[in-house]
């Protein structure tokens, strides 16, 4: 499964391209939303300065046929509304790729965090060229289910060496003692513990935030 998170600029023609660039400081933040057959729905929470102005620019923009105020302040308001434009929601229907809520959306761009098949999400970039909108990708990478990771047999073993306290401080299982537990020889348990230790370790490596490939990682993680 990939995971990728996009910039996506929307089309000039469309109202939150308009509304949020004419508000360069309010934050659009998707918090629900589901495509019709012709046109969108969405729950919305607007940040930033001169919300009450902004709710009004969108309730008057013609791309909005419904509105209804759910929450109101003079810094933040929550609106739900139709939209005859929901570029997104559709380019996520026709492509059958999910896009994560919530949303962002910013001074004309949004964050769009999506997870699927690396087919999926090349349909998602056809489809976002198709309705008109401009994408890059942040950043992509490959996620593997948790209970992939290990192999059956590794899983076993990491399983038999917590019962037995083997990771237990002080131990409670030496590794002969594991071995002759699981009926294998000691040099089988070292080396399948050592394999699923490595996968282990690297993916909570892997998804630490922030890390820089170009920089040392003992200097990264020292922040830690």
């Amino acid at each position: 499964m990939a995971q990728a998170t996009l910039s996506v600029t929307m089309p000039e023609q469309v109202w939150i391209q308009q509304v949020s660039v004419a508000y360069p400081e309010a934050t659009f933040q998707v918090l629900a939303a589901v495509p019709g057959s012709e046109s969108g729905f969405a729950l919305v929470r607007i940040t930033g300065p001169d919300v009450p102005d902004v709710v009004d620019d969108v309730n008057d923009h013609p791309q909005i046929t419904e509105l209804s105020l759910i929450q109101w302040s003079d810094n933040e308001a929550t609106i739900h509304f139709e939209t005859t434009a929901p570029l997104l929601l559709f380019s996520s229907r026709e492509s059958g790729m999910p896009i994560e809520l919530p949303v962002e959306i910013q001074d004309g761009e949004a964050t769009v965090d999506v997870t699927g098949s690396r087919e999926r999400l090349a349909e998602l970039a056809e489809q976002l060229e198709f309705f008109g909108l401009q994408y890059r990708i942040e950043n992509v990478s490959e996620r593997l289910h948790e209970s992939q990771l290990l192999s059956e047999r590794q899983l076993e073993v990491v399983v038999a060496a917590v019962e037995e306290g083997y990771y237990d401080t002080p131990r409670r299982s030496s590794l002969t003692e594991l071995a002759d537990h699981l009926d294998i020889a000691k040099s089988t348990c070292s080396e399948t513990l050592h394999r699923a230790e490595e996968a282990i370790v690297k993916r909570f490596v892997e998804d630490l935030p922030g890390l820089d490939e170009d920089e040392p990682l003992e200097e990264q993680l020292a922040a830690y």
